[in-house]
């Protein structure tokens, strides 16, 4: 497994301080997410999801705890539309870069707002996709928002 990725890359030229943990991923799993934090040993709250969505249309990424759900009505507001809907996996594929089960908010081909859930923020480190299937980064959610041109808000 390659311990670099777009995302790596997009965490150091932002000089932000993470930890990679490897973990064997499941694609048959019912919620990835959920199989990522069994497998690293962790609170699935601590283990943050990155989901792809169009909001009026255009390409939003939200990040939110792995046993939360988005709330879309949420969503499309705290983006500032009136609705939103899951983007199909084939168009986040093309749009981040990324295969689904490894799509991290670091690094996609084409930057897209990004809404992180309150959430998230409740924890000292949590844990998002490092860009590869079964590789995640540990780090301090506030370093989302410096990595990131994110906006927290409530999402769930």
């Amino acid at each position: 497994m390659a311990k670099t990725t777009p995302a790596t890359l997009a965490l150091d030229k932002a000089k932000i301080a993470y930890e990679l943990h490897s973990y064997d991923y499941d694609p048959d799993a019912p919620r990835v997410g959920l199989q990522a934090a069994e497998s690293l040993g962790v609170s699935p709250d601590q283990v943050l999801k990155t989901l792809m969505a169009l909001v009026d249309g255009k390409p939003v990424c939200a990040v939110l705890a792995s046993d939360r759900e988005v709330a879309m009505k949420k969503l499309a507001a705290a983006a500032g539309g009136k609705s939103a809907q899951m983007m199909k996996p084939a168009d986040a594929e093309r749009v981040t870069g990324y295969r689904v089960g490894g799509v991290s908010p670091f690094g996609q081909k084409r930057q897209v707002q990004t809404l992180i859930d309150q959430a998230a923020l409740d924890h000292e480190k949590v844990f998002v996709n490092g860009g590869q299937r079964g590789l995640q980064v540990r780090l301090a959610p506030t370093d989302l928002l410096v990595a990131l041109p994110a906006k927290v808000a409530i999402l769930t």
